[in-house]
């Protein structure tokens, strides 16, 4: 994923929110296309207008961390990549274009959570920003970056180098977060596309090339490849980041001219509709990359990653050169990430704590501890950020859920919100405790006990029945309260 940092407005980098960012882009884009005639409305966009939106979309989406799990998925799960890549697309696109539709017709996050109360939007905020932000997103920039550019060539002293690089990445990266200047996106939109010419380039090498058989299935994607990938598609943290871009989208849409709200969700969903397009088609030849890769050579699913099946790949195809051009291509696109990341937390927190710590204070402390978190390397953050998306994602997908029959069901009982938010969320964080305990090496028995009685939860969908029981709950609690106010 990439949201889009904060850019500097005065002497705060952080002043300038995400509706005057898309209302700057949409003045661009009206002088690139004639100015209007005073009083014009315009009930739709124009064709080049979508074509932005879904560009622009795509590209707040599409991240490193977008490109180390289809290939991932594709070398574990080998002849079984077509189930795989279906779990991994409901979740990874399915569930993020969803997300940014019923934020936008709530009017932003802090709208849709407040819904269950207001504290709980601050804390859910709070913990996505975290996540997305210094505790794994920004920290995995750096090594994923250092794995695909530096490891390949680094030889036995890879923790050395790993610091090194690390320190220089986030100074350099800190340094931009400041006051993100225009050489950075012009970097983007050159990186971008050059990234996807590159997977195209892959792809169609895959295609041509004579490769060995698919292998069979292997580590976790042994069984059940469509749950697994499904699971996998958490990672890219997209459905969490989607939460926020969603009112960015709509608002962009509104400052080019469509304001009426019938015409902006329609033109949100449209904008969603194209990217979710583009996304299944650049996962689709990722997977296929990554299949062709497991075929050369097998990976371990416990400590080897998508960066390690890409370079594989490339070392076979196309030699040092290849493997050379696709880390600098990984560096630049990671560190434009980063830098944007750096700025978004930053704001964020800013804008919620205004009187703990100034924007830039911030941004260092942010820098500072995703700079020792990257230190432990690409593997180990990925095992640690599975269990804490495993806690955050089903109150993700509960919310988007209610969200979507808000204006049928779940207004006439609000109640549900509470409630069902509620039960999922003690699952859903004691699966996580869970899982974290045992990414440190330990085990709580009693509690995996516990969390083992409910059905399905085997499957990491345990949260489906406390989240029924909450709908069932909520519905009573709001007419029990409708009858008292009669």
């Amino acid at each position: 994923m990439t949201p889009d940092g904060a850019s500097a407005t005065g002497d705060d980098p952080a002043a300038e929110n995400a509706i005057e960012v898309a209302q700057d882009i949409a003045e661009h884009v009206e002088q690139a296309d004639g100015a209007r005639l005073p009083g014009a409305r315009e009930p739709r966009l124009t064709t080049r207008q979508r074509v932005i939106v879904g560009v622009t979309f795509f590209s707040m989406f599409f991240g490193a961390g977008n490109l180390i799990f289809p290939p991932y998925l594709g070398a574990l799960a080998g002849d079984r990549t077509a189930p795989g890549m279906l779990g991994f697309v409901l979740s990874a696109v399915g569930l993020p274009i969803l997300g940014v539709i019923v934020v936008a017709r709530a009017g932003g996050f802090s709208n849709l959570s407040a819904r269950v109360s207001p504290r709980f939007a601050l804390v859910l905020g709070v913990a996505i920003m975290l996540t997305i932000g210094p505790l794994f997103a920004i920290p995995r920039t750096a090594s994923t970056s250092f794995e695909m550019a530096v490891a390949p060539f680094a030889g036995e002293g890879l923790g050395g180098a790993r610091l090194i690089y690390s320190i220089m990445f986030f100074a350099l990266a800190w340094l931009v977060a400041q006051r993100p200047d225009r050489l950075s996106q012009v970097l983007g939109k050159i990186m971008g596309p050059l990234l996807l010419i590159m997977i195209a380039v892959l792809f169609v090498t895959c295609l041509c090339v004579h490769h060995p058989p698919f292998a069979a299935p292997s580590g976790p994607y042994a069984h059940d490849q469509l749950m697994q990938g499904f699971l996998d598609g958490y990672q890219t943290m997209d459905l969490l980041a989607g939460l926020y871009f969603g009112i960015v989208i709509s608002a962009n849409i509104d400052a080019m001219g469509v304001r009426d709200e019938r015409g902006n969700r329609r033109e949100t969903a449209l904008g969603g509709l194209s990217t979710g397009v583009m996304l299944v088609v650049i996962y689709a030849m990722l997977g296929f990359v990554g299949a062709v890769s497991g075929s050369y050579r097998g990976i371990d699913g416990a400590t080897d990653t998508g960066a390690t099946v890409l370079t594989n790949l490339t070392e076979q195809v196309f030699g040092h050169a290849g493997t050379v051009f696709v880390g600098v291509i990984f560096v630049v696109a990671c560190f434009n990430v980063c830098a944007g990341l750096i700025s978004t937390c930053s704001s964020y927190f800013h804008k919620q704590f205004p009187r703990a710590l100034s924007y830039r204070a911030w941004t260092l402390v942010f820098a500072l501890v995703a700079l020792v978190i990257a230190n432990i390397g690409l593997s180990a953050i990925i095992n640690l950020s599975v269990p804490v998306l495993a806690a955050l994602y089903p109150i993700a997908i509960v919310l988007v859920v209610l969200s979507l029959f808000d204006s049928v069901f779940t207004s006439r009982f609000p109640a549900v919100y509470f409630w069902t938010v509620l039960l999922t969320a003690i699952d859903s964080v004691a699966n996580g405790v869970v899982g974290l305990v045992a990414a440190f090496g330990g085990r709580w028995t009693w509690l995996e006990t516990a969390c083992g009685w409910l059905p399905l939860n085997d499957l990491a969908l345990g949260w489906l029945v406390p989240s029924a029981l909450g709908v069932v709950i909520g519905v009573i609690v709001s007419l029990v309260r409708r009858r008292r106010r009669a």
